[in-house]
């Protein structure tokens, strides 16, 4: 029997695979508990054309991603914080500042995604983090951290 797996079923695969089961499985766990569907001549269609309109989104979410990474690539951000003398900020400089930072410059990454090298940033300097913007996507780029 094939069906048309509706969420992903561990040892048997993922959300939209065609899967040949034993017919008592599908019958009776699979197709009543909504895991999966039959796969019939319209819902293989259905299927196949989830499936187009999903790789489509997929493709363009990639390459709006690599567009935004070659943007960052160059690019240096300026974060200006309270210092003492001896150059040590009162605080930490974190991925909330940078994320703020790269919104005001028109970049919307979120900071749940940007990670930072040499963490915790406590001093006046150059530093690396590295933004991880889609799947497969990364980019890293430099910030400065300078005194009010």
């Amino acid at each position: 029997m094939d069906v048309i797996l509706l969420q992903r079923i561990k040892n048997l695969g993922k959300l939209g695979d065609k899967v040949s089961v034993k017919a008592g499985y599908g019958r009776n766990f699979l197709i009543p508990q909504g895991y999966a569907t039959l796969a019939t001549a319209s819902a293989k269609k259905a299927h196949a054309e989830i499936m187009r309109q999903k790789s489509h989104k997929e493709s363009k979410n990639l390459a709006e991603a690599q567009e935004l990474a070659a943007k960052i690539a160059d690019l240096t951000i300026t974060i200006a914080t309270k210092a003492g003398e001896n150059g040590k900020i009162f605080g930490s400089v974190n991925t909330v500042q940078l994320a703020d930072a790269l919104r005001a410059l028109g970049h919307d990454i979120d900071r749940k995604s940007l990670k930072i090298k040499d963490e915790p940033i406590r001093e006046i300097g150059t530093y690396e983090v590295e933004a991880n913007i889609y799947k497969g996507v990364k980019q890293a780029f430099k910030f400065e951290v300078v005194s009010e």
